[in-house]
């Protein structure tokens, strides 16, 4: 089970953004001089809302009934509230990173993602993102994390627990026939609604090249996690190096896998090795077998992992209750004021009405810490459909 906290920095640049914003009382009122909230005394302003509504609408905001856009915004604003809060809570107890991590993580997820530094660069100006903004969004996420790492410090997990969980649960904990495959998607489409812009083929002929390429690539030995980082037109799937985890048969049968393939994991195919490209759904596919599994195996609470593995979830089941624990504490301490909230009691017959003249890039230059709420991790599973 992954962290609860919020996940960083390549997610917040390729993958899909919450939406919310803030109602305006007048023609003359603009989303970069709009405070759509404050958190003891610091501001939320009504230019990160509507950014942040252009890009999750993918700039068809104008299309959403008053209605759902109220909803969303109440919503979302509701959710950068509670991060401010968490942050403040982090600076309150000294756990802001430094300099250097922050540097660091950023790093980190360009080497994951495969981006040459113009890549990456050219990512944050398609989505109106400035490095000091990114680094400002790197911070906050870092001192949340620390924070809740400080009091899911505390947890101890006994015997008895592990035991008793192990004998609630005895049926989940079996090792299916199966195998651990990694894949390379190359889609015709155009990617860029996912984040895709580097590398995208348009059009059958182009990913038709593109997939051969990569395939004669992989033959001559290049490494298959770092081509999936940088060639990949799977969004979830790329920023793993590919790896879409274990799949049981019947995973790989309800997922859509035609079964001459499942027939060639299971069979023939040595680990380690590639499949030729594959045309399944529109898309192509090559897929490398990690691993195989060839019986399914009940497992003891002495098998090996058993223990460890049932400790990690205890641990993480108790620190989702403890973060939760810690929000709402930190809610109640601080000062919060939503005009967003206020403006829609005080105007309920404009509740939709949308700030006038807005433009994504001055709302970008205008908000030094635009403030996204993360989507759930990106673990994925490729699920093919024969075409």
């Amino acid at each position: 089970m992954n962290r609860i906290s919020t996940p960083f920095i390549l997610a917040l640049i390729i993958s899909a953004m919450v939406v919310f914003g803030v109602a305006c009382s007048s023609s003359s009122t603009t989303p970069e001089s709009t405070v759509a909230a404050t958190v003891n005394g610091r501001k939320i302003m009504s230019s990160e809302v509507e950014r942040i509504i252009h890009k999750q609408a993918e700039g068809k905001e104008s299309q959403l009934s008053a209605h759902d856009l109220a909803q969303a915004r109440l919503k979302v604003l509701d959710d950068l509230i509670q991060r401010e809060v968490l942050f403040q809570r982090a600076e309150q107890e000294k756990l802001l990173p430094t300099d250097d991590e922050i540097t660091n993580a950023i790093n980190t997820q360009k080497q994951q993602s495969g981006m040459t530094d113009d890549e990456f660069q050219r990512q944050l100006k398609n989505q109106n993102m400035t490095m000091e903004a990114l680094r400002e969004e790197g911070k906050k996420d870092l001192a949340i994390n620390k924070l809740s790492d400080k009091y899911a410090g505390k947890i101890t997990i006994s015997d008895r627990e592990v035991e008793d969980f192990y004998t609630a649960n005895k049926n989940s904990f079996v090792n299916e026939r199966g195998a651990r495959l990694a894949v390379i998607v190359v889609d015709p489409s155009d990617n860029s609604p996912q984040g895709i812009t580097q590398n995208d083929a348009k059009g059958d002929a182009a990913a038709k090249t593109k997939i051969d390429g990569l395939y004669s690539q992989l033959k001559g030995g290049a490494d298959f996690a770092t081509v999936a980082r940088a060639q990949s037109e799977d969004a979830q799937s790329l920023l793993k190096g590919g790896d879409i985890g274990f799949l049981s048969e019947d995973q790989m049968r309800q997922g859509g896998f035609p079964k001459d393939m499942i027939d060639t994991f299971m069979g023939s195919m040595a680990v380690g090795g590639v499949t030729e490209p594959k045309l399944l759904n529109n898309k192509w596919y090559i897929f490398k077998l990690e691993e195989k599994r060839l019986q399914t195996e009940n497992l003891t609470l002495e098998s090996q992992g058993v223990r460890q593995q049932i400790t990690v979830e205890l641990t993480n089941q108790r620190k989702q209750i403890l973060d939760g624990a810690l929000l709402r504490t930190a809610m109640a301490e601080a000062k919060i004021v939503n005009n967003l909230a206020s403006d829609i009691l005080s105007n309920p017959s404009n509740l939709g009405l949308r700030p006038a003249g807005y433009d994504p890039a001055k709302a970008a230059a205008a908000t030094a810490t635009p403030t996204p709420t993360a989507t759930a991790s990106p673990a994925a599973t490729a699920s093919p459909a024969k075409k």
